[in-house]
């Protein structure tokens, strides 16, 4: 089994970004696989967003909903998707993640529509080699 399908199998991927002074900062997250890639969404103020617009390399994990890692960690680069992308990948998560999925993309575009809400911004994650 590849790396990618590794990961692609969990119900949760730890996602560690990395601040500017190359502190490591790991998030459980859902995902669903597209292609050689994984999918990844996240409100687009939130920390890893601006980390990954700083620096695109990640560490990738399978893990628990708590970011128990429960495999080894390997390394990846990630991408902000434009705004058709992240609509895909919001279809993708709540297609994986039926009823919960639905909830809770429909909370996230709920809480976008506020005055001075940031939205969501979709993330493409490539594992290395």
């Amino acid at each position: 089994m590849s790396a990618l399908d590794e990961l692609a199998s969990g119900k949760y991927l730890s996602l560690t970004t990395f601040r500017r002074d190359g502190t490591p900062v790991a998030t459980p997250v859902w995902l669903v696989r597209d292609g050689d890639a994984l999918r990844v969404i996240t409100q687009a103020d939130s920390g890893k967003a601006k980390r990954l617009r700083n620096n695109e390399r990640v560490l990738l994990a399978p893990c628990d909903a708590r970011g128990s890692l429960k495999g080894n960690q390997v390394e990846g680069t990630a991408t902000l998707e434009d705004p058709a992308e992240t609509a895909r990948t919001a279809q993708l998560i709540e297609a994986r993640y039926g009823l919960l999925g639905r909830l809770l993309m429909w909370r996230s575009r709920r809480a976008s529509r506020k005055p001075g809400a940031a939205g969501q911004v979709g993330i493409r994650v490539s594992v290395a080699g």
